[in-house]
Protein backbone atom coordinates (compact mmCIF):
# COMPACT_ATOMS: atom_id res chain seq x y z
CA UNK A 1 0.00 0.00 0.00
CA UNK A 2 1.58 3.55 -0.96
CA UNK A 3 0.18 6.59 0.97
CA UNK A 4 0.74 10.32 -0.68
CA UNK A 5 0.79 13.29 0.96
CA UNK A 6 -0.33 16.60 -1.06
CA UNK A 7 2.30 19.11 0.26
CA UNK A 8 3.06 22.77 -1.35
CA UNK A 9 5.59 21.07 -3.99
CA UNK A 10 3.63 18.46 -5.06
CA UNK A 11 2.97 14.47 -4.03
CA UNK A 12 5.88 12.91 -1.94
CA UNK A 13 5.83 8.84 -0.95
CA UNK A 14 5.70 8.33 2.62
CA UNK A 15 7.95 5.09 2.74
CA UNK A 16 8.51 4.48 5.95
CA UNK A 17 4.47 4.00 5.97
CA UNK A 18 4.53 1.97 3.46
CA UNK A 19 7.26 0.21 5.01
CA UNK A 20 5.53 -0.71 8.28
CA UNK A 21 2.28 -1.36 6.49
CA UNK A 22 3.95 -3.80 4.35
CA UNK A 23 5.88 -5.55 7.27
CA UNK A 24 2.13 -5.22 9.36
CA UNK A 25 0.75 -7.44 7.00
CA UNK A 26 2.98 -10.05 8.32
CA UNK A 27 2.94 -9.24 11.82
CA UNK A 28 -0.34 -8.01 12.81
CA UNK A 29 0.98 -6.71 16.05
CA UNK A 30 2.90 -4.00 13.78
CA UNK A 31 -1.02 -2.86 12.42
CA UNK A 32 -1.53 -0.42 15.32
CA UNK A 33 2.20 1.03 15.09
CA UNK A 34 0.90 1.87 11.67
CA UNK A 35 -2.23 3.70 11.74
CA UNK A 36 -0.79 5.44 15.28
CA UNK A 37 2.09 6.54 12.61
CA UNK A 38 -0.20 7.77 10.13
CA UNK A 39 -2.55 9.72 12.29
CA UNK A 40 0.80 11.62 13.88
CA UNK A 41 2.32 11.96 10.42
CA UNK A 42 -0.79 13.95 9.58
CA UNK A 43 -1.49 15.87 12.24
CA UNK A 44 2.30 16.89 12.44
CA UNK A 45 2.32 17.83 9.05
CA UNK A 46 -0.88 20.09 9.14
CA UNK A 47 0.47 21.92 11.99
CA UNK A 48 3.68 22.76 10.21
CA UNK A 49 1.42 23.98 7.25
CA UNK A 50 -1.50 25.31 8.69
CA UNK A 51 -3.59 23.11 6.43
CA UNK A 52 -7.03 21.40 6.74
CA UNK A 53 -6.06 17.59 8.29
CA UNK A 54 -8.80 16.84 5.94
CA UNK A 55 -6.92 17.89 2.99
CA UNK A 56 -4.31 14.89 3.54
CA UNK A 57 -7.19 11.97 3.78
CA UNK A 58 -8.81 13.11 0.15
CA UNK A 59 -10.63 9.61 -0.05
CA UNK A 60 -12.50 10.73 3.05
CA UNK A 61 -13.77 13.37 1.93
CA UNK A 62 -13.44 13.56 -2.29
CA UNK A 63 -16.24 12.27 -4.48
CA UNK A 64 -17.48 8.96 -3.77
CA UNK A 65 -16.23 6.46 -5.54
CA UNK A 66 -18.16 4.27 -8.34
CA UNK A 67 -19.49 4.88 -11.52
CA UNK A 68 -21.60 8.39 -12.25
CA UNK A 69 -25.59 8.70 -11.96
CA UNK A 70 -27.07 9.05 -15.30
CA UNK A 71 -30.72 8.81 -14.36
CA UNK A 72 -31.58 12.58 -12.73
CA UNK A 73 -34.49 14.73 -11.94
CA UNK A 74 -33.61 18.30 -11.96
CA UNK A 75 -36.58 20.45 -10.69
CA UNK A 76 -35.81 23.35 -12.67
CA UNK A 77 -37.32 26.57 -10.45
CA UNK A 78 -37.84 30.11 -12.27
CA UNK A 79 -35.67 32.93 -12.02
CA UNK A 80 -33.09 31.03 -10.21
CA UNK A 81 -30.16 30.10 -12.37
CA UNK A 82 -31.98 26.90 -13.27
CA UNK A 83 -31.13 27.46 -16.71
CA UNK A 84 -27.50 27.39 -16.34
CA UNK A 85 -28.15 24.19 -14.25
CA UNK A 86 -30.26 22.75 -17.08
CA UNK A 87 -27.32 22.99 -19.82
CA UNK A 88 -25.53 20.71 -17.35
CA UNK A 89 -28.07 17.62 -17.82
CA UNK A 90 -28.54 18.52 -21.52
CA UNK A 91 -24.81 18.89 -22.04
CA UNK A 92 -24.19 15.57 -20.06
CA UNK A 93 -27.48 13.65 -21.75
CA UNK A 94 -25.95 14.16 -25.29
CA UNK A 95 -22.51 13.08 -24.32
CA UNK A 96 -23.42 9.78 -22.75
CA UNK A 97 -26.24 9.60 -25.18
CA UNK A 98 -29.10 9.56 -22.59
CA UNK A 99 -32.60 9.72 -22.78
CA UNK A 100 -34.01 13.19 -22.16
CA UNK A 101 -37.91 13.55 -20.71
CA UNK A 102 -38.64 16.17 -23.55
CA UNK A 103 -42.07 17.87 -23.74
CA UNK A 104 -44.52 16.25 -26.14
CA UNK A 105 -45.61 18.33 -29.30
CA UNK A 106 -44.77 21.62 -29.95
CA UNK A 107 -44.55 22.36 -26.16
CA UNK A 108 -41.46 23.44 -24.67
CA UNK A 109 -42.77 23.28 -20.57
CA UNK A 110 -44.13 19.61 -19.51
CA UNK A 111 -47.76 21.27 -18.62
CA UNK A 112 -46.36 24.10 -16.25
CA UNK A 113 -48.04 25.76 -14.45
CA UNK A 114 -50.52 22.85 -14.43
CA UNK A 115 -49.56 19.89 -11.95
CA UNK A 116 -46.93 17.61 -13.69
CA UNK A 117 -48.36 14.57 -15.85
CA UNK A 118 -46.64 11.62 -17.25
CA UNK A 119 -48.34 12.41 -20.47
CA UNK A 120 -47.12 15.62 -20.76
CA UNK A 121 -43.79 13.82 -21.86
CA UNK A 122 -43.18 12.55 -25.45
CA UNK A 123 -42.78 9.19 -25.41
CA UNK A 124 -45.17 8.61 -22.91
CA UNK A 125 -47.56 6.01 -23.15
CA UNK A 126 -51.01 6.19 -21.56
CA UNK A 127 -51.19 2.12 -22.80
CA UNK A 128 -48.43 -0.80 -21.92
CA UNK A 129 -45.48 -0.49 -20.41
CA UNK A 130 -44.17 2.62 -19.56
CA UNK A 131 -40.80 4.44 -21.11
CA UNK A 132 -38.58 5.43 -18.54
CA UNK A 133 -35.67 8.38 -18.78
CA UNK A 134 -32.45 9.05 -17.52
CA UNK A 135 -32.85 12.95 -17.41
CA UNK A 136 -35.78 15.62 -16.40
CA UNK A 137 -35.32 19.12 -15.97
CA UNK A 138 -37.29 21.15 -18.29
CA UNK A 139 -40.00 23.00 -16.55
CA UNK A 140 -42.56 21.41 -14.60
CA UNK A 141 -44.79 21.61 -11.44
CA UNK A 142 -43.79 18.96 -9.23
CA UNK A 143 -45.84 15.80 -8.55
CA UNK A 144 -44.05 13.13 -7.49
CA UNK A 145 -45.76 10.25 -7.88
CA UNK A 146 -46.37 11.55 -12.05
CA UNK A 147 -42.44 12.07 -12.22
CA UNK A 148 -41.84 8.53 -10.92
CA UNK A 149 -43.63 7.14 -13.65
CA UNK A 150 -41.59 8.33 -16.37
CA UNK A 151 -38.05 8.38 -14.05
CA UNK A 152 -36.08 5.13 -12.61
CA UNK A 153 -36.68 4.31 -9.40
CA UNK A 154 -33.28 4.98 -9.09
CA UNK A 155 -32.61 8.13 -9.87
CA UNK A 156 -31.20 11.21 -8.01
CA UNK A 157 -33.44 14.49 -7.35
CA UNK A 158 -31.92 17.76 -7.02
CA UNK A 159 -33.69 21.97 -7.62
CA UNK A 160 -32.78 25.25 -6.84
CA UNK A 161 -34.08 27.84 -5.29
CA UNK A 162 -33.34 31.72 -4.76
CA UNK A 163 -33.18 34.52 -1.93
CA UNK A 164 -37.13 35.03 -2.83
CA UNK A 165 -36.22 39.07 -2.98
CA UNK A 166 -34.19 38.61 -6.48
CA UNK A 167 -36.42 36.17 -7.69
CA UNK A 168 -39.45 37.90 -7.33
CA UNK A 169 -37.57 41.33 -9.15
CA UNK A 170 -36.10 38.93 -11.93
CA UNK A 171 -39.63 37.18 -12.22
CA UNK A 172 -41.11 41.33 -12.33
CA UNK A 173 -38.67 42.06 -15.33
CA UNK A 174 -39.07 38.83 -17.30
CA UNK A 175 -42.97 38.00 -17.10
CA UNK A 176 -43.84 41.80 -16.33
CA UNK A 177 -46.47 41.47 -19.55
CA UNK A 178 -47.43 38.21 -18.97
CA UNK A 179 -48.53 37.84 -15.82
CA UNK A 180 -51.33 39.76 -14.78
CA UNK A 181 -50.37 41.04 -11.77
CA UNK A 182 -47.40 42.89 -12.79
CA UNK A 183 -49.02 44.47 -15.72
CA UNK A 184 -50.40 47.52 -14.61
CA UNK A 185 -47.59 48.04 -11.76
CA UNK A 186 -45.55 51.29 -12.61
CA UNK A 187 -42.63 48.93 -10.54
CA UNK A 188 -42.41 46.26 -8.64
CA UNK A 189 -41.75 48.58 -5.50
CA UNK A 190 -44.79 50.24 -6.55
CA UNK A 191 -46.40 46.35 -6.68
CA UNK A 192 -45.01 45.52 -3.21
CA UNK A 193 -46.19 48.70 -1.71
CA UNK A 194 -49.76 47.94 -2.58
CA UNK A 195 -49.73 44.12 -3.85
CA UNK A 196 -53.67 43.44 -3.34
CA UNK A 197 -54.61 46.13 -5.51
CA UNK A 198 -52.75 44.12 -8.25
CA UNK A 199 -52.95 40.58 -7.47
CA UNK A 200 -56.66 38.83 -7.90
CA UNK A 201 -56.01 35.55 -5.93
CA UNK A 202 -58.89 34.37 -7.78
CA UNK A 203 -57.06 34.47 -11.79
CA UNK A 204 -55.67 31.60 -10.13
CA UNK A 205 -52.20 29.65 -11.81
CA UNK A 206 -51.55 32.60 -14.76
CA UNK A 207 -50.40 34.58 -11.38
CA UNK A 208 -48.30 32.32 -9.92
CA UNK A 209 -45.10 33.97 -10.52
CA UNK A 210 -46.29 37.10 -8.65
CA UNK A 211 -46.37 35.21 -5.06
CA UNK A 212 -44.26 32.33 -3.77
CA UNK A 213 -43.54 30.94 -7.32
CA UNK A 214 -40.54 28.54 -6.00
CA UNK A 215 -43.40 26.95 -3.40
CA UNK A 216 -45.97 27.00 -5.91
CA UNK A 217 -43.13 25.37 -8.16
CA UNK A 218 -42.44 22.46 -6.02
CA UNK A 219 -46.15 21.60 -6.06
CA UNK A 220 -47.86 23.85 -3.02
CA UNK A 221 -50.16 26.05 -2.86
CA UNK A 222 -48.83 29.63 -2.97
CA UNK A 223 -51.03 31.43 -1.08
CA UNK A 224 -50.94 28.88 1.79
CA UNK A 225 -51.07 30.31 5.43
CA UNK A 226 -47.58 31.50 6.13
CA UNK A 227 -48.09 31.67 9.75
CA UNK A 228 -49.35 27.91 9.95
CA UNK A 229 -46.13 26.73 11.15
CA UNK A 230 -47.32 22.80 11.47
CA UNK A 231 -47.95 23.24 7.16
CA UNK A 232 -45.12 24.94 6.66
CA UNK A 233 -42.82 22.62 8.55
CA UNK A 234 -44.85 19.23 6.81
CA UNK A 235 -43.90 20.94 3.50
CA UNK A 236 -40.14 21.61 4.20
CA UNK A 237 -40.24 17.96 5.56
CA UNK A 238 -41.93 16.89 2.41
CA UNK A 239 -38.73 18.60 -0.12
CA UNK A 240 -36.28 16.99 2.19
CA UNK A 241 -38.03 13.71 1.81
CA UNK A 242 -38.08 13.79 -2.22
CA UNK A 243 -34.88 15.54 -2.96
CA UNK A 244 -31.73 14.17 -2.39
CA UNK A 245 -30.14 18.31 -2.66
CA UNK A 246 -30.87 21.67 -2.81
CA UNK A 247 -28.59 24.33 -4.22
CA UNK A 248 -28.77 27.83 -3.74
CA UNK A 249 -28.73 29.95 -6.75
CA UNK A 250 -26.68 33.01 -4.79
CA UNK A 251 -23.91 29.71 -3.98
CA UNK A 252 -24.01 28.84 -7.13
CA UNK A 253 -20.29 27.34 -7.75
CA UNK A 254 -20.81 25.67 -4.15
CA UNK A 255 -23.93 24.31 -5.04
CA UNK A 256 -21.95 23.16 -8.20
CA UNK A 257 -19.30 21.26 -6.37
CA UNK A 258 -21.66 19.74 -3.60
CA UNK A 259 -23.54 18.37 -6.77
CA UNK A 260 -20.87 16.79 -8.96
CA UNK A 261 -19.96 14.77 -5.84
CA UNK A 262 -23.60 13.45 -5.25
CA UNK A 263 -23.49 12.75 -9.06
CA UNK A 264 -20.41 11.27 -8.96
CA UNK A 265 -19.29 13.60 -12.87
CA UNK A 266 -15.82 15.10 -13.57
CA UNK A 267 -15.23 19.03 -13.18
CA UNK A 268 -15.79 19.49 -16.73
CA UNK A 269 -19.32 18.13 -16.70
CA UNK A 270 -20.43 21.34 -14.09
CA UNK A 271 -18.60 24.21 -15.34
CA UNK A 272 -20.76 26.41 -16.95
CA UNK A 273 -20.89 30.23 -18.15
CA UNK A 274 -24.51 31.87 -17.21
CA UNK A 275 -27.36 31.11 -19.51
CA UNK A 276 -30.66 33.18 -19.60
CA UNK A 277 -29.01 36.09 -17.52
CA UNK A 278 -30.02 39.61 -17.60
CA UNK A 279 -27.61 42.65 -18.40
CA UNK A 280 -26.95 45.17 -15.54
CA UNK A 281 -29.31 47.38 -16.65
CA UNK A 282 -32.29 45.61 -16.86
CA UNK A 283 -31.73 44.76 -13.19
CA UNK A 284 -34.05 47.30 -11.16
CA UNK A 285 -32.81 46.60 -7.16
CA UNK A 286 -35.33 47.06 -4.56
CA UNK A 287 -35.93 49.42 -1.87
CA UNK A 288 -34.49 48.37 1.40
CA UNK A 289 -38.51 48.95 2.30
CA UNK A 290 -39.52 46.77 -1.22
CA UNK A 291 -37.03 43.98 0.12
CA UNK A 292 -38.70 44.03 3.42
CA UNK A 293 -41.88 44.09 1.91
CA UNK A 294 -40.77 41.24 -0.44
CA UNK A 295 -40.35 38.74 2.06
CA UNK A 296 -43.41 39.45 3.92
CA UNK A 297 -45.52 39.17 0.79
CA UNK A 298 -43.22 36.04 -0.38
CA UNK A 299 -43.25 34.62 3.68
CA UNK A 300 -43.05 30.53 2.00
CA UNK A 301 -40.42 31.24 -0.23
CA UNK A 302 -38.70 33.04 2.87
CA UNK A 303 -39.16 30.42 4.81
CA UNK A 304 -38.26 27.53 1.92
CA UNK A 305 -35.00 29.89 1.53
CA UNK A 306 -34.13 30.08 4.83
CA UNK A 307 -34.27 26.48 5.91
CA UNK A 308 -32.60 24.78 2.88
CA UNK A 309 -29.51 27.59 2.97
CA UNK A 310 -29.00 26.66 6.55
CA UNK A 311 -29.08 22.62 5.54
CA UNK A 312 -27.13 23.55 2.30
CA UNK A 313 -24.15 25.10 4.40
CA UNK A 314 -24.67 22.30 7.03
CA UNK A 315 -23.93 20.09 4.44
CA UNK A 316 -21.04 21.50 2.66
CA UNK A 317 -19.17 21.74 6.41
CA UNK A 318 -19.87 17.64 6.75
CA UNK A 319 -19.06 17.09 3.28
CA UNK A 320 -15.88 18.97 2.88
CA UNK A 321 -14.99 21.32 5.33
CA UNK A 322 -14.48 25.12 4.98
CA UNK A 323 -11.06 24.93 2.99
CA UNK A 324 -11.72 21.52 0.91
CA UNK A 325 -14.52 23.46 0.13
CA UNK A 326 -12.80 26.85 -1.33
CA UNK A 327 -10.12 24.97 -2.83
CA UNK A 328 -12.92 22.73 -4.96
CA UNK A 329 -14.25 26.34 -6.01
CA UNK A 330 -11.44 27.80 -6.79
CA UNK A 331 -10.68 24.54 -9.09
CA UNK A 332 -13.93 24.94 -10.80
CA UNK A 333 -13.39 29.27 -11.36
CA UNK A 334 -10.31 28.15 -12.50
CA UNK A 335 -11.45 25.77 -15.13
CA UNK A 336 -14.54 28.38 -16.40
CA UNK A 337 -11.86 30.65 -16.86
CA UNK A 338 -9.53 28.40 -18.93
CA UNK A 339 -12.58 27.36 -20.91
CA UNK A 340 -14.09 31.58 -21.47
CA UNK A 341 -10.78 32.00 -22.54
CA UNK A 342 -10.84 29.40 -25.13
CA UNK A 343 -14.19 29.62 -25.93
CA UNK A 344 -15.46 33.24 -25.92
CA UNK A 345 -14.62 36.34 -28.03
CA UNK A 346 -13.47 38.65 -25.75
CA UNK A 347 -14.47 36.02 -22.76
CA UNK A 348 -17.78 38.11 -22.30
CA UNK A 349 -21.48 37.99 -22.69
CA UNK A 350 -22.86 40.04 -25.39
CA UNK A 351 -26.48 41.61 -25.73
CA UNK A 352 -28.78 40.19 -28.46
CA UNK A 353 -27.74 42.34 -31.46
CA UNK A 354 -24.09 41.37 -30.67
CA UNK A 355 -24.76 38.10 -30.68
CA UNK A 356 -23.73 36.87 -34.87
CA UNK A 357 -24.79 33.25 -34.66
CA UNK A 358 -28.94 33.80 -35.01
CA UNK A 359 -29.07 30.52 -32.92
CA UNK A 360 -27.03 31.35 -30.22
CA UNK A 361 -29.18 34.15 -29.53
CA UNK A 362 -31.33 33.66 -26.24
CA UNK A 363 -35.45 33.87 -26.32
CA UNK A 364 -36.01 38.03 -24.85
CA UNK A 365 -38.90 38.31 -22.70
CA UNK A 366 -40.70 41.32 -21.15
CA UNK A 367 -38.35 44.28 -20.20
CA UNK A 368 -35.37 41.55 -19.51
CA UNK A 369 -32.30 41.91 -21.78
CA UNK A 370 -31.37 38.60 -21.95
CA UNK A 371 -27.75 37.48 -22.96
CA UNK A 372 -25.48 35.36 -24.81
CA UNK A 373 -22.02 34.66 -26.69
CA UNK A 374 -20.16 34.18 -29.36
CA UNK A 375 -17.91 31.94 -30.31
CA UNK A 376 -14.12 32.30 -31.00
CA UNK A 377 -13.20 31.98 -34.52
CA UNK A 378 -10.85 28.89 -36.14
CA UNK A 379 -11.41 26.38 -33.39
CA UNK A 380 -11.11 22.77 -33.77
CA UNK A 381 -13.71 20.65 -34.42
CA UNK A 382 -14.29 18.81 -31.20
CA UNK A 383 -13.35 22.25 -28.86
CA UNK A 384 -16.08 24.11 -31.27
CA UNK A 385 -18.32 21.23 -29.87
CA UNK A 386 -17.51 21.36 -26.62
CA UNK A 387 -17.99 25.43 -26.20
CA UNK A 388 -21.09 25.43 -28.61
CA UNK A 389 -22.73 22.92 -26.35
CA UNK A 390 -21.88 25.10 -23.18
CA UNK A 391 -23.02 28.36 -24.74
CA UNK A 392 -26.23 27.02 -26.51
CA UNK A 393 -29.78 28.63 -25.18
CA UNK A 394 -32.34 26.54 -23.30
CA UNK A 395 -34.53 26.60 -25.81
CA UNK A 396 -32.50 25.79 -29.40
CA UNK A 397 -30.79 22.93 -27.32
CA UNK A 398 -34.28 21.51 -26.00
CA UNK A 399 -35.29 21.38 -30.02
CA UNK A 400 -32.15 19.85 -30.70
CA UNK A 401 -32.42 16.93 -28.28
CA UNK A 402 -35.78 16.54 -29.16
CA UNK A 403 -34.99 16.40 -32.88
CA UNK A 404 -32.01 13.54 -32.27
CA UNK A 405 -34.19 11.58 -29.97
CA UNK A 406 -37.60 11.86 -32.27
CA UNK A 407 -36.42 12.33 -35.35
CA UNK A 408 -39.81 10.87 -37.12
CA UNK A 409 -41.35 13.87 -34.99
CA UNK A 410 -41.83 17.53 -36.33
CA UNK A 411 -39.36 18.95 -35.24
CA UNK A 412 -40.10 21.73 -32.92
CA UNK A 413 -40.59 25.50 -34.38
CA UNK A 414 -39.03 28.31 -32.85
CA UNK A 415 -40.67 31.25 -33.89
CA UNK A 416 -38.34 34.38 -32.24
CA UNK A 417 -35.26 32.59 -34.76
CA UNK A 418 -37.56 32.89 -37.40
Amino acid sequence: MLFLFQGPRGLTHSWALQTILRQSIHDPSRCFQAVLLLALTMLLLAGILHMDVGLFIPLLRSQAEGPPIVNVMFLKTHKTASSTVLNILFRFAETHNLSVALPAGSSFHLGYPWLFLARYVEGSEPQGPQQRFNIMGNHLRFNLPEVQKVMPNDTFYFSIIRNPVFQLESAFTYYKDSVPAFRNAESLDAFLASPWTYYNQSVGLPNAFARNNMWFDLGFDNNARANDEGYVRARLADVERQFQLVLIAEHFDESMVLLRRALRWRLDDVVTFPLNSRSVRSVAPLTAVGRERAQRWCALDWQLYQHFNRSFWVRAHAELGPRLLRAEVARLRARRRELRERCLQDGTAKNQSQIADPQLRPFQSGQADILGYNLRQGLDEQTQRMCERMVTPELQYMARLYALQFPEKQPKRLAFLE
